[in-house]
């Protein structure tokens, strides 16, 4: 085997409680993530020449140090050294400051594929280490399912396989604007506020409990986001619109991550396809045409 080709999903997080800051700077989260099928995908191959190439079909994407594909063949080459070096090839459909877990999805499809092409050394544990390294959020990308993410986001608990099949292909619309959301300055404003806009470990806790042991509990009475406090404030237009879904079609919608991207939940299992069509048209009239707009499943 000399090249191997990854999706690396988007994810959104249903749940997504900020508990505190820590003492290193980090914060600390109670969040329920899920990935998507929409993602991007990752070309890799052992070459002969040394060296780490990545190559991308987004010009604005960095594709130096700085991009954590690069960050997670360096990391893996550190704990398996490998003779000649590697190529990534990544198609880009992600976007970045949208709270979708572009860059680390790709950093941990990266440890994935290369711990395959070269004969798997590395155990799920170590390779989990290696992903917590990179990015807080890059390890729940490894699991391949929904999860609870907690700490900084590097711990990683799996939801039981019937908690699974509850969200495992519902049918979801991922909606973002042209602008972005710098995480580092949503976190900032939310300390900025503190403690009055943090979560109480205990009732983050509790809140996620009471939703998986009821089976019958719909999303939507899962759905919470931290963030919406701070980000809602300044990115007025973000509420305007969701609001808008919930009164034209009955959806259920939240922040993901940090943002700018949301999503959206039909509250029945209708499978209408001329939904789509209306809700891109709703979206792109508040929002514009550089909105994206799409229609996805959570896996």
């Amino acid at each position: 085997m000399s090249i191997v080709s990854l999706t690396s999903p988007a994810k959104l997080n249903l749940f997504l409680a900020i508990t505190g800051r820590r003492a290193d700077g980090f914060h600390d989260v109670v969040s329920l993530a899920v990935p998507v099928e929409f993602g991007d995908e990752l070309h890799v191959e052992l070459t002969a020449s040394p060296g780490i190439v990545l190559e991308c079909d987004d010009p604005a994407l960095a594709t130096d140090e700085s991009n954590l594909v690069v960050r997670a063949a360096l990391a893996f080459r550190r704990e398996v050294p490998f003779g000649g070096g590697v190529r990534f090839v990544l198609q880009k459909r992600i976007p970045q400051g949208a709270g979708l877990g572009g860059g680390s999805s790709n950093a941990a499809s990266a440890l994935q594929a290369l711990n395959r092409l070269t004969g798997m050394p590395l155990t799920p544990g170590k390779l989990s280490l290696l992903a917590s390294e990179i990015g807080s959020d890059c390890a729940l990308f490894l699991d391949g399912g929904a999860v609870v993410m907690r700490g900084r986001g590097e711990r990683i608990e799996p939801l039981a396989d019937r908690t699974r099949k509850r969200l495992s292909g519902h049918r979801v619309w991922i909606i973002k604007p042209s602008v972005g959301v710098s995480t580092p300055w949503a976190y900032r404003m939310l300390a900025a506020e503190a403690p009055r806009l943090y979560l109480p470990a205990a009732e983050a806790e509790q809140r996620l409990a009471a939703w998986v042991n009821a089976p019958s509990a719909p999303i939507s009475s899962l759905l919470y986001n931290s963030f919406e406090a701070v980000v809602f404030r300044k990115f007025v237009a973000l509420p305007l619109l969701l609001k808008r879904l919930a009164d034209s079609f009955g959806l259920v919608t939240a922040l993901s991550g940090s943002g700018s991207a949301c999503f959206a939940f039909s509250s029945d299992s209708s499978d209408d396809r001329s939904m789509t069509a209306d809700i891109v048209s709703v979206v792109r009239e508040t929002w514009g045409r550089e909105a994206l707009v799409v229609e996805s499943r959570l896996r």
